[in-house]
């Protein structure tokens, strides 16, 4: 298969269908709460690779499953991925001035409709998900489980937690104080593994995967997951990246060799495609995702 289509492909439907959300709320965009719909549409668009929802779409393929059934979860997924980049690049956090090649939403907004901007979409990916209970014929248990499994990759003990975490350890590294490997890796699968891993099994539930298989896709979500955090430390130090305060950040390739650190993105891509072993042809974009992670150079 060719993957540069296959992700293009899916980009456009995900494209399509937020903005049909944005349409079905255009009264809203013209009224009182224009200018924070307008920050909300800001930062989803033009938008970057849609990996997260993209593989929420590959996951249903691999059960059987079609992207049409699972793109109101997709759309929910990316919703969430930009309300935590918004509020990562607030001055209170990473303090970004550019995102995708534009102004970050703080310098184009301000930063209190940047953090309403990221809450609204946020609390409207929620809503998202709830709606697509009318046309998604999935028993009301699993789509139950399915929401839990969101809330928990997001909340205190997932991403929002590592994100916190995230703040301490540059804080430690302000102080001249290691942190080590597994502490990273902990902090990385939190910040970044744990959406990426909700997005697969999401796809793959809503679809009628049975328990062996959710457990395969979340063994190659976890993996994954990981892979594609150590690629970006590994583009990061490429780009000689540093925090606010010109100090370099905690990283992988800090605590390994880059070497080292490019062998254990391969690792990791490989253990993810090896528990797709299960699973026929309709899992290659799975495996063609995992190859793309390690290989990418931005």
């Amino acid at each position: 298969m060719k993957l540069n289509i296959y992700l293009e492909t899916k980009k456009s439907l995900i494209d399509n269908a937020l903005e049909t959300f944005f349409a079905e709320r255009k009264s809203k965009k013209e009224g009182p709460f224009a200018l924070l719909y307008e920050a909300m549409h800001y930062s989803l668009f033009p938008s970057g690779k849609r990996l997260r929802p993209i593989l929420t779409c590959a996951a249903a393929e691999a059960v059987g499953g079609q992207t049409e059934d699972v793109l109101p979860i997709a759309c929910a997924i990316e919703m969430i991925h930009t309300y935590s980049l918004i509020h990562d690049d607030l001055p209170a956090m990473d303090d970004d001035d550019y995102r995708r090649g534009k102004p970050t939403n703080h310098v184009k907004f301000g930063e209190a409709t940047a953090i309403l901007a990221g809450d609204a979409l946020v609390t409207e990916a929620f809503g998202f998900l709830s709606q697509a209970r009318k046309t998604l014929k999935i028993a009301p248990e699993i789509f139950l489980e399915i929401i839990e499994d969101i809330s928990l990759a997001c909340g205190a003990s997932g991403m929002i937690g590592g994100q916190l975490l995230d703040i301490q350890f540059q804080e430690r590294a302000k102080e001249a104080e290691d942190v080590n490997y597994p502490e990273l890796e902990f902090l990385y699968i939190r910040k970044t593994g744990n959406l990426i891993l909700v997005a697969i099994t999401s796809g793959a539930k809503i679809c009628g995967a049975t328990p062996a298989q959710v457990k395969a896709l979340a063994r190659y979500g976890e993996n994954l997951g990981l892979a594609f955090q150590v690629v970006d430390d590994i583009l990061d130090v490429h780009d000689n990246y540093k925090g606010p305060d010109g100090r370099k950040l905690p990283s992988f390739p800090s605590i390994l060799s880059m070497d080292e650190t490019k062998q254990r993105s391969r690792e990791l891509a490989s253990r993810a495609i090896e528990a797709l072993q299960g699973f026929d042809k309709k899992a290659d974009p799975l495996r063609e995702i995992a190859h793309y992670i390690v290989e990418r150079k931005q």
